[in-house]
């Protein structure tokens, strides 16, 4: 199997799965809670990661690389949620962000977004938020 084949399915099966949770039956509502000139900044834990996407371009940081490595990306929007596509280091990049309340579990903060992140064949979660639909909760120290 390609590499594109594996990131489509990959992407299209996490937009499937969040659209499940409340699609509307026959709904092709594309999901717009993300306006696409809006910044958003994603982090991630065990391990950290973290990062933003501006349009198409997307910076993936880790405590190792802290100004982080920017790709370009594609964005495209399902019924409930957005997909980036990219290439960090040679390897697919996947990233989806979905509505639904989110805790990194390293803090009292709550994001409004939920992120699955692929990496090559390495799968992991974290939360997001934007300008418009800001963290709550405690300020970072």
């Amino acid at each position: 199997m390609t590499s594109t084949l594996r990131r489509l399915i990959f992407l299209g099966g996490a937009l499937v799965l969040v659209g499940c949770q409340s699609a509307a039956p026959g709904s092709d509502q594309k999901f717009s809670s993300i306006d696409p000139g809006e910044t958003i900044r994603f982090v991630g834990t065990e391990p950290f990661w973290g990062g933003q996407v501006q349009g198409r371009t997307l910076t993936y940081s880790t405590p190792e690389n802290i100004e982080g490595q920017r790709i370009a990306v594609e964005r495209f929007a399902g019924n409930h949620g957005l997909g980036f596509s990219g290439t960090l280091n040679g390897r697919p990049f996947d990233m989806t962000v979905t509505q639904g309340e989110c805790s990194d579990g390293m803090s009292d903060q709550l994001f409004p977004f939920t992120v699955t992140l692929r990496i090559g064949d390495e799968v992991r979660n974290g939360c997001a938020h934007t300008d418009s639909r800001p963290v709550e909760g405690p300020a970072q120290p």
